[in-house]
């Protein structure tokens, strides 16, 4: 298997084909919607997360065959710091594991199998109370900032699923992580999504650094749009790339959902079942899922 983080990470144009993108969605909100009816919270919804199942065919293949197809294991001498050869009971070379994925474009629509991983940090909230989140920054939803006291619930996965969403839609994330820090990813937050709730902007500390009392956006200050981190985000890198992007209808309805899903206030956000009916689901990422599922059990 590999993630999908680890198949962008593969490939120079780090995009997926429109038509794997939708079915993974399906896919994921699927998964998503699963836990969340057995009343448990993932906790740590990320594309590291996220794995794309290894071909059906691939305990078939011989050693041969497979070494042909994912190349052959490196082997790496161990040697000490010190220069002193290693203790009898150290191996005297360390096998690399062979990377079974590929690049994130080349993924068909029949490969865009899943699988969601990573339960550590998965909770009950009827029966445990979660005050953090120990996704990646740009992902943490911010409740989990602003009003840890109030605890998370199944609303904070709807915030990193509509990340993760992006992501795979895209090439880049949609708040920009790179040498961030929390105030600068709020400050994106607020660029794409509008003014914070009063109650937590008064609480925000270092709202000065980046917006004036009112609310707008410092003199000098880059502000980046939500029309404009899709265009640069989403439709740039896909037609850079050759790969179909999404036409205005589509946009639109991707949009809306992402916002909805992305509503400051926790219990604005939509449902994973509501998800699963909104415009994009039904138009076009659902038809897509199901011409995978046609050939696929899940």
């Amino acid at each position: 298997m590999c993630s999908v983080s680890g198949a962008k990470d593969g490939s120079y144009k780090r995009i997926f084909q429109a038509v794997t993108a939708r079915s993974l969605i399906v896919q994921l909100l699927l998964a998503v919607e699963y836990i969340h009816s057995k009343g448990v919270v993932h906790g740590d919804l990320h594309t590291g997360n996220i794995l794309l199942c290894l071909p059906a065919d691939i305990d078939q293949l011989s050693i041969e065959r497979l070494y042909e197809k994912y190349g052959s294991p490196a082997s790496e001498p161990v040697i000490r710091f010190d220069g002193q050869p290693p203790e009898p009971s150290v191996p005297s070379t360390a096998v690399l594991p062979i990377w079974l994925g590929k690049a994130s474009e080349k993924f068909s629509l029949p490969e865009s199998k899943i699988l969601l991983s990573d339960f550590g940090e998965a909770y009950r909230p009827s029966t445990e109370s979660r005050y953090s989140s120990h996704a990646p920054m740009s992902f943490v939803p911010p409740e989990a900032r602003f009003e840890p006291e109030c605890g998370l619930s199944f609303s904070a996965d709807i915030w990193t699923l509509a990340c993760s969403i992006w992501i795979i839609l895209g090439q880049r994330p949609l708040f920009e992580d790179i040498l961030a820090t929390p105030d600068d990813i709020t400050a994106e937050q607020i660029d794409t999504r509008g003014n914070l709730p009063l109650r937590w902007w008064e609480k925000w500390a270092a709202r000065h650094t980046y917006f004036d009392e009112s609310g707008q956006p410092n003199e000098g200050r880059q502000v980046r749009s939500w029309e404009d981190r899709f265009e640069k985000h989403i439709q740039l890198p896909r037609r850079q790339a050759g790969i179909v992007g999404f036409e205005v209808e589509e946009k639109a309805a991707v949009m809306n959902m992402l916002r909805s899903m992305l509503s400051f206030e926790p219990e604005k956000r939509p449902t994973a079942q509501d998800i699963l009916k909104c415009e994009w689901m039904k138009r076009w990422a659902i038809p897509d899922f199901n011409k995978w599922a046609a050939n696929n059990s899940l």
